[in-house]
């Protein structure tokens, strides 16, 4: 890529933050929720964690169920983040914002690019403030698990934005953007393995799970914040296969998302 590509892509990046700094309330809804979920649905399912391989319900190495949930409501906290994120673009086409980029010299790539990495890093601050909580549920993390956490954290918030884009640049309301994600978004986090583990789950559910992306970008962030010995009792595939099947999805939706916007298949774009 050119310098073509790279300063309109950072001034759309600087945009987003900009607007993440002004709308503070953003902060609020994109991690209170989430946590509000963690707090409730793990203090609730803690007495019934029981995962299959271990029988009897014993926990795995004294993991309990707000420890385990911990990073899926991380990656919730990613989605959410990347669903107000990618929910700019339809409201930049309403105020003629984006009219005015697409007519502009620059390549398509830029914009999407500009996009998606505003949405990442935004999403990726928020993560890290998650993150730090870690200690405080149980997991200690160490310098090279922070860092592989941290690296886990910018891909799947790369591949979450990208996803996002896909689906807002055909989007002419937010409400059918809402109506999206309820649908496929949330089923999408929930098959994750974010609130259950697949080793317990039935197996047509085991198979939609390992077909499911974000279950291995899922899987990839428990290997870094979980003993090596905890991932098999959880059905987590391990962290190489997990990062080579995340880094190729995260590739794939975002060269989607170039293509999609190269067509011009943005609606009254």
């Amino acid at each position: 890529m050119n310098v073509g590509v790279w300063l309109p892509a950072w001034t759309l990046l600087v945009r987003e933050l900009t607007h993440f700094v002004r709308q503070r309330h953003r902060i609020l809804g994109t991690i209170g929720t989430p946590l509000v979920f963690w707090v409730l649905i793990g203090s609730g399912l803690s007495g019934s964690f029981r995962p299959a391989s271990m029988g009897s319900g014993a926990a795995v190495h004294g993991m309990t169920y707000l420890e385990y949930f911990f990073p899926g409501t991380l990656v919730l906290i990613l989605l959410f983040t990347a669903v107000f994120s990618t929910i700019s673009i339809i409201e930049d086409r309403r105020a003629g914002f984006l009219q005015a980029v697409l007519v502009a010299p620059v390549p398509r790539s830029a914009v999407v690019l500009g996009k998606v990495l505003g949405g990442t890093a935004v999403a990726v601050l928020q993560g890290i403030m998650v993150l730090a909580l870690a200690p405080f549920v149980g997991i200690h993390l160490t310098v090279g698990g922070a860092a592989l956490a941290l690296l886990v954290v910018l891909i799947t918030s790369f591949q979450l934005t990208s996803l996002g884009f896909l689906i807002a640049w055909r989007m002419e309301t937010t409400t059918g953007f809402h109506a999206i994600m309820n649908l496929f978004l949330i089923p999408l986090w929930l098959l994750s393995g974010a609130l259950f583990p697949a080793s317990g789950a039935a197996p047509w559910l085991k198979a939609v799970m390992a077909a499911n992306p974000l279950a291995y970008a899922m899987g990839a962030l428990r290997a870094a914040l979980y003993p090596a010995e905890s991932l098999a009792s959880l059905g987590v595939a391990p962290f190489a296969m997990s990062m080579a099947i995340t880094v190729v999805a995260t590739a794939l939706l975002f060269g989607a998302g170039v293509v999609m916007a190269r067509r011009g298949s943005w609606a009254h774009a």
